[in-house]
C-alpha cells in the first residue's frame, strides 16, 4: 500500500468515528481511500470533506468535544491554515489525530517531500504555550502503526497527537501489516472512559463544558502550569527512537523519516571506506530523545544533523549536546532527497575533515 492509504486504512481498524478534511497533494490519498472505501457502512465510520482546512479542524475539534476518536490530514500549507483550531484542541484539552504530510516551502512551495516543518510541529505552530505530541513515521508500516498509536496516546493525555510524514513516505509503496478491527466506543464507553466528554445532561450526569477560555488570569495561569505538567510526564514516558549501528560508532547521524532512510545507506557506504558512523533516529520529535543524544557524546566524535530543509532538528540536538561534540548540519530543500553519496561527503568533509 502507499503510505497514505495505509494511514488511512489503519485509522479505519483503530476505531476512528470520523474523519474530517481537505484535499491537498501530497496526502489526498488519505481522503480518496476513505471516501472509496466507505468505512462508514464497515464501522458507521463518518468521513467528510469540508469546505475549507479551517472547517476542518474546527470539526475536528466538535467530533473530539463529544470523546470520539477523530482525525484531519493535511500537507504543509493547509496545516498553516490548521494552526488556530490546533492550539485550541490544546487548550481545551482534546484528543485527535493530525497528519501532515510535509511539502516543500515556504509559501505555495512545491509537492516534492520536505523536512521544513519541523519548527512548526514541535515548536508550537500557532498561539500560546502548547505541545503536540509528534510521532515521525520513516516506512509505511510505521504509518499504520503510527494511527492507532496516536490515537492511544491522544486519549493517554487528552492531546492532539501529530504523525510528521512527508511526501516520500506518503507515495511509497511497500509492504504493510495491518491490525486487526478495533470496534468504535460505544455511547456508554464514551460517559465511563471519558468523563470530561460533552454527552449532554442527562439523570445521572450534569453537562461538561469544554473551553479554552479563562478571563481570570490566575485561572488560565494554573491551567498553563497544569498543561506544562502534562507535557513534563510526556517528557518522562513516550520518547522513542531507534538507533543502528552504534555500538562501535565513532561518528553519528541524527536524521528522522525519509532522510533516517538515506543514512541507512550512507552508514553502508562509508563502512565500506572504513569510517564507523550509526544512525540515532528519533522517533517522538515531541518528546525530543534528548538525553539518548546528550548520552552518545561521550561516545562519538561528532554528529551529523540530516534532515531535508536548511536546518531545524540540528537546533534541538546542539541543545542536547551542549557542545561536548561538534555537531554540523547537512540538508536539501525545496523537494530535493539527499542521495547517501552527498551525506556521506557531507560527512568527510563537515565532521571528520573539519
Amino acid at each position: 500500500m502507499k503510505g497514505n492509504e495505509a494511514f488511512a486504512e489503519a485509522a479505519i481498524r483503530a476505531g476512528a468515528d470520523g474523519y474530517f478534511g481537505y484535499p491537498i497533494t501530497p496526502q489526498s490519498e488519505v481522503m480518496e481511500y476513505l471516501m472509496a472505501e466507505k468505512p462508514h457502512e464497515r464501522t458507521g465510520m463518518i468521513v467528510l470533506q469540508a469546505e475549507s482546512e479551517v472547517a476542518a479542524i474546527n470539526m475536528v475539534y466538535g467530533g473530539a468535544a463529544t470523546g470520539k476518536r477523530v482525525m484531519t490530514s493535511s500537507s504543509s500549507p493547509g496545516i498553516s491554515l490548521k494552526q488556530e483550531g490546533i492550539s485550541y484542541l490544546c487548550g481545551a484539552e482534546l484528543p485527535c489525530l493530525i497528519m501532515n504530510a510535509v511539502r516543500g516551502g515556504p509559501g505555495l512551495g512545491t509537492i516534492q517531500p520536505s523536512q521544513s516543518d519541523y519548527f512548526q510541529s514541535t515548536k508550537g505552530g500557532g498561539h500560546g504555550d502548547y505541545r503536540l505530541l509528534v510521532l515521525a513515521p520513516a516506512s509505511v508500516q510505521e504509518m499504520a502503526d503510527f494511527a492507532r498509536l496516536g490515537f492511544d496516546l491522544a486519549f493517554k493525555y487528552r492531546n492532539p497527537v501529530l504523525v510528521l510524514s512527508d511526501g516520500a513516505i506518503g507515495q511509497m509503496m511497500e509492504k504493510v501489516y495491518l491490525d486487526p478491527q478495533r470496534p468504535r466506543f460505544t455511547d456508554e464507553e464514551i460517559k465511563q472512559n471519558t468523563p470530561w466528554a460533552t454527552t449532554g445532561k442527562t439523570p445521572d450526569r450534569e453537562r461538561n463544558i469544554i473551553t479554552s477560555l479563562a478571563l481570570e488570569s490566575a485561572k488560565m495561569e494554573q491551567h498553563n502550569i497544569a498543561l506544562q505538567a502534562k507535557y513534563r510526564q510526556m517528557e518522562e514516558e513516550e520518547v522513542r527512537y531507534e538507533k543502528i549501528g552504534c555500538d562501535d560508532a565513532e561518528y553519528a547521524f541524527v536524521a528522522y523519516g525519509t532522510s533516517s532512510r538515506i543514512c541507512q545507506k550512507a552508514i553502508q557506504l562509508a563502512r565500506e571506506q572504513g569510517i564507523k558512523v550509526g544512525l540515532m533516529r528519533p522517533i517522538t520529535l515531541f518528546p525530543f530523545p534528548k538525553k539518548i543524544i546528550a548520552q552518545m557524546t561521550s561516545r562519538v566524535k561528532g554528529i551529523l544533523v540530516v534532515e531535508m530543509s536548511a536546518g531545524q532538528m540540528v537546533e534541538d540536538v546542539r541543545l542536547a549536546v551542549e557542545g561536548r561534540v561538534k555537531v554540523e548540519h547537512f540538508g536539501r530543500f525545496g523537494g530535493i532527497i539527499p542521495s547517501p553519496v552527498e551525506v556521506v561527503e557531507a560527512l568527510k568533509k563537515q565532521i571528520i575533515g573539519g
